[in-house]
């Protein structure tokens, strides 16, 4: 009964539960066009609420990090004061525009200008101006650092670039933000990160990231874990779009032979309270009895991939329209003993590898569209496994597309 049940979940057709998305083939124009990638920074980057980092990044008062978001060409300072409320402001001082902080994080209760010494707190008043006498109508409380909208979900910052959002962090996340509301983001405190530039659109990154069709070619050592008889080429088995974010959830292999070395791994991952497959704690959505994963895409730029026990991020930020700086992060709960720590080290060293695997397709993808071959045929094809690149590609063609 369950492979006749399999067989007919699979044989769904996910767009078709979304007629505004269409069908037909979609333009890589937004892959290669300036004019289409300077209106993505003007509509999507400068309003939306962008995720930038964890509150256990900056756990103590004067704790900070600094964030570029270059295609916005803006540095933005997160730190907590001390009265325990995390902040963002513009990395600059008052005086002369210069930039105030230049170390990507630290702590500090005092940030001092290189430029003329000009120093502010940590809840980013203006308290120190060398020579202040010699200022005309210097008025302090009105020259401290220019703030920018935060806010924080599940420990997750968001930060908005636009001085008035339309809304509210939690208006903005919506169902995606009710989806995930019970997993356990807090007890998984240990984080492994990898970042670089890739030679590709950032619209590429979310799109390889987006469906698992891929997996079973691009990950020969590792796609047989996401598929079986019953479905070979990675069709979901669950998917739910939303306005701007979408949910995806994926198979796992029951019959997936793990390696020695990966048994061994396998079973020493430290583990947190979350209830079984399908509990409701903010992981597999329809409880799907052979889940291994949710692909969570908050849009524009940002992945949060929950699995039991563990869970993986991806931001995607633009440089130019053919270029990107990407990060990854895995998180896990903290080992309690070495055995943990080798668990550890071995699914970052295997998760190094398939990113390293799905770069280099990137990259190849981003070469192809604007060779001749692309720039002749003009379109791409999607299939109904690919209904959530579909999704993205069309909610930022609708912002770019607006007026107002």
């Amino acid at each position: 009964m369950q492979e006749a049940e399999n067989i007919e979940l699979y044989d769904r057709r996910w767009t078709l539960d979304y007629p505004e998305l269409g069908t037909g083939p979609v333009s890589i124009e937004p892959y290669l066009s300036q004019e289409y990638f300077d209106r993505e920074r003007d509509t999507i980057f400068r309003r939306s609420w962008l995720n930038v980092g964890r509150e256990e990044q900056i756990p103590a008062a004067g704790d900070y990090f600094v964030q570029e978001i270059p295609n916005c060409g803006v540095s933005i300072l997160i730190v907590r004061g001390n009265d325990g409320v995390i902040r963002g402001f513009h990395n600059v001082c008052a005086h002369r525009m210069n930039k105030l902080v230049w170390t990507n994080d630290g702590s500090c209760q005092t940030f001092s200008c290189k430029f003329h010494g000009w120093s502010y707190d940590n809840s980013g008043q203006l308290r120190g101006v060398p020579d202040e006498e010699t200022f005309f109508d210097l008025n302090k409380k009105e020259r401290g650092l220019s703030p920018v909208a935060v806010d924080i979900w599940q420990g997750f910052i968001f930060l908005n670039l636009d001085p008035n959002p339309e809304e509210t962090l939690l208006e903005y996340l919506g169902e995606m933000g009710d989806r995930l509301a019970e997993f356990p983001f807090k007890d998984m405190t240990a984080c492994y990160a990898y970042r670089g530039e890739l030679k590709a659109n950032w619209k590429l990154g979310v799109s390889a990231f987006n469906e698992v069709y891929h997996v079973a070619f691009v990950h020969p050592s590792s796609g047989n874990s996401f598929r079986d008889k019953d479905n070979m080429f990675g069709r979901p088995l669950w998917a739910k779009l939303d306005k701007r974010h979408h949910t995806l959830s994926i198979l796992g292999n029951p019959d997936f032979k793990m390696t020695p070395v990966e048994a061994v791994a396998g079973s020493h991952t430290p583990q947190v309270s979350q209830g079984g497959v399908g509990s409701g704690r903010g992981s597999n959505p329809s409880g799907a009895k052979d889940w291994s994963l949710d692909i969570n895409v908050i849009f524009p730029n940002f992945f949060v991939d929950v699995a039991s026990g563990w869970y993986f991020t991806y931001n995607f930020w633009p440089l130019a329209p053919d270029r990107t700086f990407y990060e990854m992060k895995n998180y896990y709960a903290p080992p309690r003993n070495a055995s943990e720590r080798f668990s550890h080290e071995y699914s970052r060293a295997l998760l190094r590898d398939i990113l390293h695997e799905d770069l280099h397709m990137m990259e190849q993808t981003q070469a192809g569209v604007a060779s001749a071959a692309g720039t002749a045929r003009r379109n791409i094809l999607l299939g109904d496994s690919e209904v959530c690149v579909r999704h993205h590609m069309k909610v930022v063609n609708d912002h770019v597309g607006r007026t107002d």
